[in-house]
């Protein structure tokens, strides 16, 4: 007898990929593949990023065949847009759309549109060991911090992925955004997260505790943009200005957690995204109880989520 699987596909305007997962909830395998920027570039243009996406899933479906040597697919799930909102939109989610029908198509499978944040948190509470917080009707509470999102979302799961109303949020730069930003000033090759939190780590004198904007549960990062410019034309030190970036990052997102625990007090907290993949944001962060965190590979923009969602709508339907 085949072993039954699934498959996920996101299109973000980062990265494409392409996950597997079985019918036993396991993650068989999890592609990506980074969108081309440009040096000195911040991101790319929707048009562009289509563009990479059209070019890049074919590469992803090659390199996934011999994960299905064997199976059969029971389901396929896709992003169709970035998140629950009437006016979410993204043209880049139109490439995994588009391949997700082609395949579904071609061998007459059940096809499930879920968010890209949706994605995001299911691939959180899969790498931190929580699906048991995926019984209906239990709340909890998920930071999804990235290039895109700054959000923090109530979510109670559904049968067909998740019920979410925002708690807090951004009023201008994203947490990754901000990051790019002062990585490609330094002269870093976007994205930059990953260099910055390598050079930060290398820094050993005392960071003042930054003062932030936290109102309400919503944060500004403007600020840490132009306090991050300062420093570097004063100091000419990537490692300083890289180490004040992600200790304004924590401050807010300590205080954004403070001002969730007071309006909805013990909640479980997953913290999801491609920032959230830095470990001395999950340091400062994880001191909090009945908090956890994704693995790098399920904290970056991935598909793992998207068929672990795609498995259970499927099973839950069956």
């Amino acid at each position: 007898m085949m072993a039954e699987c699934f498959v996920g596909i996101d299109t973000s305007n980062y990265t494409t990929s392409v996950a597997l997962c079985s019918r036993e909830g396991e993650v068989l395998a999890n592609l990506k593949r980074l969108l081309p920027v440009g040096e000195g570039e911040c991101g790319l243009r929707q048009s562009d990023a289509v563009f990479a996406h059209v070019r890049n899933l074919p590469i992803l479906m090659q390199e996934l065949r011999p994960s299905l040597e064997g199976k059969r697919i029971l389901a396929v799930g896709y992003s169709a847009r970035p998140r629950q909102a009437e006016d979410s939109y993204m043209p880049c989610f139109l490439a995994g759309k588009a391949a997700a029908e082609s395949m579904a198509a071609a061998q007459g499978l059940p096809l499930f549109p879920f968010t890209h944040q949706d994605g995001h948190i299911m691939a959180a509470l899969h790498s931190a060991g929580r699906t048991d917080l995926l019984s209906e009707g239990t709340p909890f509470a998920a930071f999804h911090v990235s290039g895109g999102t700054t959000e923090v979302l109530l979510v109670t799961p559904e049968e067909d992925g998740f019920s979410v109303s925002l708690a807090g949020k951004t009023a201008d730069l994203h947490a990754g955004q901000a990051i790019d930003r002062v990585g490609v000033m330094m002269g870093l090759q976007f994205p930059c997260g990953r260099e910055m939190e390598a050079l930060a780590s290398t820094f050993t004198e005392k960071i003042p505790t930054p003062r932030v904007c936290v109102k309400n549960g919503d944060c500004n990062l403007s600020g840490l943009q132009n306090l991050a410019e300062k420093l570097w034309r004063e100091s000419g030190d990537r490692a300083r200005v890289s180490a004040y970036v992600f200790a304004f990052l924590g401050r807010t997102l300590q205080k954004m957690t403070a001002a969730l625990d007071e309006a909805h007090p013990a909640l479980p907290v997953i913290y999801a995204g491609g920032v959230m993949s830095n470990r001395s944001l999950q340091a400062l962060l994880g001191k909090r109880k009945n908090t956890y965190f994704a693995e790098p590979a399920f904290s970056a923009d991935n598909a793992a989520g998207i068929a672990l969602l795609c498995r259970n709508t499927f099973l839950k339907n069956s």
